[in-house]
């Protein structure tokens, strides 16, 4: 909702495709004097990077395992591409092998480039070698190694999963990653989303006692696939076993609704659901009410939003439904600086952003000096 970022001690990492956070970030991160309010903007010349087998103790449990494996079938397959069991199987156990190589050799600099060669060199020739041949049908490591050949070393996109200086967010409270630019391209923007939530899964496992939010925007499109299945219900698992929340914003009921992913991964994970006013929707409410379990109660509750304000009072309706426990219609009524504080309205951010720049890039002293004039 559009007071998310207003939740205190909740550390926040957020997911955006079209600089909603841009303002807000700033502003935390000038009143935190550095310390928090960090803005990743994914952007050819400074791409975001990242090294899936970075831990500081060597230590990998069965969670991050699975992530790793994902992440690899994510770079190897297309969204149509059926994953067999023993690809998966291979895979895991090639990953396995590796992290074992890599606990016995610290010699051996964990990263993309050095498991890529583990793969081509040493598992490869084990494969060979094994009493029971795996078949090409079963598992295609050939494919499997020139699909992922630009992500190593001398290849296209090999700066994506070699960082030596690893993303480090752990003492940061506001994190934003900004991946507007790469959301119309299939290859990039699912593995980064992947590597921005192994970012915050690495937080939230090392961080104990804090409440951790990961809020994805549009992004969570890149995960809606069959083979992000798995990956979105071991993210919602793991959420809830360190203390975190995850949380999915959308503009478009439709989009939820079209995807059966999406309903059996993160809808049936939700016990909090939020709505805004669905009145463009009236007619096709029922499907939206059966996706979503609501009773024909909430039904009505939701379809009641805005259309009985109070006109002398700025505000606007939402509806929050908690676990089919309990729910009703609240009015958010915020005041001027804070509604200019979160504001996403291009043209009343571009002013805020405008008078900053005039003011040195105070963008608390911009908020207040524009409230000032809209009162």
């Amino acid at each position: 909702g559009s007071n998310a970022s207003d939740l205190p001690d909740t550390h926040v990492v957020l997911v955006d495709t079209g600089n909603s956070y841009q303002g807000l970030c700033e502003l935390i991160r000038r009143k935190t004097k550095g310390e928090d309010g960090v803005y990743f903007t994914y952007t050819e010349e400074h791409p975001i990077s990242f090294n899936p087998f970075y831990t500081d103790d060597y230590y990998f449990d069965v969670e991050k395992k699975d992530s790793i494996k994902t992440l690899l079938l994510t770079l190897w397959k297309t969204e149509d591409d059926k994953i067999t069991k023993t690809e998966s199987g291979e895979l895991g156990s090639a990953v396995n092998a590796y992290i074992e190589r890599i606990r016995a050799d610290r010699n051996i600099v964990p990263c993309f480039d050095s498991f890529y060669e583990y793969l081509r060199d040493d598992y490869r020739r084990e494969l060979e070698e094994r009493e029971i041949r795996v078949s090409r049908e079963d598992f295609n490591i050939d494919n499997m190694l020139i699909t992922l050949r630009q992500y190593y070393k001398g290849g296209r996109y090999d700066f994506l999963l070699n960082s030596r200086a690893n993303i480090d967010l752990l003492s940061k409270r506001f994190v934003v990653f900004e991946v507007d630019s790469i959301k119309e391209n299939k290859e990039l923007f699912p593995v980064v989303t992947i590597i921005i939530m192994e970012a915050f899964i690495n937080k939230m496992r090392r961080l104990k006692g804090v409440r951790k939010q990961l809020i994805v925007e549009e992004a969570w499109k890149a995960l809606s696939t069959a083979n992000m299945a798995e990956y979105l219900r071991y993210m919602y698992k793991t959420v809830r076993k360190y203390y975190g929340e995850a949380i999915v914003v959308t503009q478009e009921v439709e989009d939820i609704i079209s995807s059966p992913v999406v309903k059996e991964a993160i809808i049936n994970n939700s016990d909090c659901k939020i709505l805004l006013d669905q009145r463009k929707f009236m007619n096709r409410f029922d499907a939206i009410q059966s996706l979503l379990g609501l009773t024909d109660k909430e039904k009505a509750q939701i379809l009641s939003i805005n259309q009985s304000n109070d006109p002398s009072r700025k505000y606007k309706e939402v509806w929050i439904g908690l676990g089919g426990v309990q729910s009703a219609v609240y009015a958010t009524e915020v005041s001027v600086p804070e509604y200019l504080a979160y504001t996403t309205e291009e043209t009343e951010k571009v002013e805020v952003q405008r008078l900053a720049g005039e003011l040195g890039g105070d963008m608390e002293l911009a908020i207040r000096q524009l409230a000032e004039g809209k009162r």
